[in-house]
């Protein structure tokens, strides 16, 4: 991959292969694929794997593992649930990965026009495939420009009051951590889809992220800093989560929705 995460003609290059995976990490990777084909069996078209383990930058007992499933059909509530135990089950079979990330989609909806230029630009660029046919070869090809800002993450200011009823309702040090691992993971990577059209280009590594979305902000490049920090190290304290809540979260939803617009709506899941 050259710089910047584009080719030549500056488009996306898809990041991550099964080749950069660690050797900390194979275990737990064919352990998922095994898994998943017994899950859902003719019912699974494809998976994938995104994240830190196929870039090869993960951490061995504090990285995830982040798994995309596509069905042939919509998932039902006995799919998610068959996620959630499949999910579990990793995360507690094998102490190399901190936790497991599942997305569940039916394979038309990756391929629908609607979701062209978000779910559909996240498996054909940043997902590897690891089980069945590749969505992606059905998927155009996607330049860093508003259009894709737009569509990623332009919805922040319809997020955050379904985090801040997930920020009262929590008690237990556990989820404080939970929180604000998801939540400076989700605002770093909406920074920099902010400012990413002006950089022409593309990074996943959240450090990296800030530094340069704070070259455009430098008011806020402090605050990206400290989340990126606390995406890597989560904190127990809940007034972390409070200060994305009351301030870098509104203000960027703001700033957001004036330079690219509002993504477009999406039926209810």
């Amino acid at each position: 991959m050259n710089h910047r995460g584009l080719d030549a003609s500056g488009y996306f290059e898809r990041e991550g292969s099964l080749g950069r995976i660690q050797p900390a990490f194979t275990e737990v990777v064919a352990a998922a694929r095994g898994r998943l084909v017994e899950a859902y069996g003719n019912r699974l078209h494809s998976a994938y794997l995104y994240g830190s383990v196929p870039r090869g930058a993960a951490r061995p007992g504090r990285s995830d593992l982040d798994l995309l499933i596509a069905l042939h059909r919509e998932p039902a509530a006995e799919d998610r649930d068959t996620a959630e135990v499949l999910g579990r089950g990793l995360d507690q079979d094998f102490p190399q990965i901190d936790g497991v990330g599942i997305l569940l989609y039916g394979k038309d909806r990756l391929l629908s026009e609607q979701e062209r230029y978000d779910l559909g630009w996240f498996l054909a660029c940043l997902c590897t495939p690891l089980l069945g046919a590749d969505l992606a070869e059905h998927l155009p090809r996607y330049r860093p420009d508003g259009l894709l800002a737009r569509e990623t993450n332009g919805d922040l200011a319809e997020r955050l009051p379904r985090w801040r009823a997930r920020f009262e309702a929590a008690s237990e040090p556990a989820e404080f951590r939970r929180m604000s691992r998801f939540f400076s993971r989700h605002l770093v990577r909406t920074a920099f889809t902010l400012v990413m059209p002006r950089w022409g280009g593309w990074t996943s590594d959240l450090a990296e992220s800030a530094e340069v979305f704070g070259r455009y902000y430098p008011q806020r490049a402090a605050q990206l800093r400290e989340a990126a920090a606390v995406a890597l190290e989560p904190s127990e304290d809940p007034a972390v989560v409070r200060r994305y809540l009351d301030d870098l979260g509104p203000w960027l939803a703001a700033e957001y929705g004036a330079v690219h617009g509002t993504k477009a709506p999406r039926p209810a899941d």
